[in-house]
């Protein structure tokens, strides 16, 4: 009977996903096996990734430690790897900006509306400098400026752009900001997503913009600062208006985060984080992980809005991992309409960890089975034939290719200190 029941559900799905909305169906996209990219010395970790309409790919990196092309640069000091064969082979290292006292949180985006010009950012300078860089010739040259000084250090930049709508958001202790351009970067105007904030502590965390020109940015509000306590809250805000004003809206609660001490990590490193994406009809994506209970096992959560942010659908847990199984770092990108992939880390293999991939053709309706990313290669203290000891950096990163197929960065290590390294994979079919 239950195999009937099941093989009926099957049958609606197409024309009636609603009724097996959490159905798991048809396997996961195949990728190559995990690979190193940029230098063989020194630590590696919070990659970016973007791909353009003409197969190039581009990887930006933080590297801790000596810089073979920049032996007097700072540390951290960001450098750019690029593939003009999508990813088969990849350039040497190379700066694409002064790298001042050190460059950290680095992002990078092709403008979906030419497939081509390229953007990147970063907080610079102990973080009281947002950057943004734009190059018009797959990233052979960049045009760097500053969208924002700071007096204190920020945290977590998150790019969007499109067309000549170029937003950089990220934290300052207790607030949000956000620098918007409407001249492909050119000029920025900054101004307070959050400004009534009554947080110890926000971390920004991701953003899109739809097909009415609406910015959206999401982020996690801690209620104490400097302390794993909850509850944590997960927001998501929207500007109508070019990112002049702002509205929220909140998605979830969290407890506090998971304890970290044991791998020398800050008291929010395993905390909720989020990522957000729009697929190219407008509907809006968030991915995030919260848990219910204080210091507990965090899930990996997601909701849709296809209202342009009005309203949005009941959270679902999209991990397949056991109960009690902490899970983390969320990533997300979409593509064409219903076209939405996810990534994850999670601990299934207890102690150590794993990429999870996924991806849906519905709109988060209905799923694909789970695809492993992340896999062993031998030489590396971190790495495991069950998995690795501890991601490294609290993001990682998905595009999409000209070909339609799913490229992936991120970043495994021993502990949060060192040593770790970047990797790579990219889908085959």
């Amino acid at each position: 009977m239950k195999s009937l029941l099941a093989r009926i559900c099957v049958t609606l799905l197409f024309s009636l996903s609603i009724i097996c909305p959490d159905l798991t169906f048809g396997a996961g996209p195949s990728f190559q096996p995990q690979t190193r990219v940029g230098p063989t010395t020194g630590d590696q970790w919070e990659p970016s990734i973007a791909a353009d309409a003409f197969g190039h790919t581009y990887i930006l990196i933080p590297q801790y430690g000596a810089l073979s092309i920049c032996p007097a640069c700072p540390t951290p000091t960001m450098y750019l790897v690029s593939s003009s064969d999508n990813g088969a082979t990849w350039s040497e290292p190379r700066l694409i900006a002064d790298p001042g006292s050190g460059q950290i949180d680095v992002q990078i985006k092709v403008d979906p509306v030419d497939g081509r010009t390229v953007y990147a950012s970063w907080l610079q300078n102990n973080k009281s400098v947002i950057a943004v860089a734009r190059s018009a010739d797959f990233g052979q040259t960049w045009k760097t400026v500053v969208a924002n000084r700071t007096k204190a250090g920020t945290d977590k930049d998150i790019l969007v752009v499109k067309g000549n709508d170029v937003y950089v958001a990220y934290d300052h202790s207790q607030t949000v900001w956000a620098s918007s351009s409407h001249d492909y970067g050119q000029t920025f105007t900054s101004v307070k997503v959050n400004p009534n904030a009554q947080f110890g502590w926000s971390l920004s965390g991701g953003g899109a913009i739809d097909t009415h020109g609406n910015i959206y940015f999401s982020w996690e509000g801690y209620e104490q600062n400097g302390q794993a306590k909850g509850p944590v809250n997960i927001y998501v805000t929207k500007s109508t208006d070019g990112g002049f004003t702002w509205t929220q809206t909140l998605l979830d609660v969290s407890g506090s985060p998971p304890d970290c001490s044991a791998f020398s990590c800050g008291w929010a490193f395993l905390g909720p984080g989020t990522a957000m994406a729009a697929d190219n009809a407008g509907q809006l994506y968030v991915l995030w992980n919260a848990g219910t209970v204080d210091k507990g096992p965090e899930r990996m959560w997601f909701s849709t809005s296809k209202d342009h942010g009005h309203t949005w659908s009941p959270k679902k847990d999209v991990s397949l991992a056991p109960a009690g199984v902490d899970n983390s770092f969320p990533a997300i990108i979409a593509g064409a309409a219903g076209d939405v992939r996810i990534a994850w880390m999670d601990q299934r293999n207890t102690p150590h960890w794993n990429v999870y991939y996924r991806t849906s053709k519905d709109g988060g309706s209905t799923w694909s089975a789970e695809t492993k990313l992340s896999t062993n290669v031998a030489g590396y203290s971190y790495a495991f034939a069950d998995g690795f000891r501890f991601p490294f950096g609290d993001y990682f990163d998905l595009t999409i290719d000209y070909l339609g197929r799913t490229q992936a960065c991120w970043g495994e290590g021993y502990d949060y200190l060192t040593p770790g390294n970047v990797w790579y994979t990219r889908q085959l079919r």
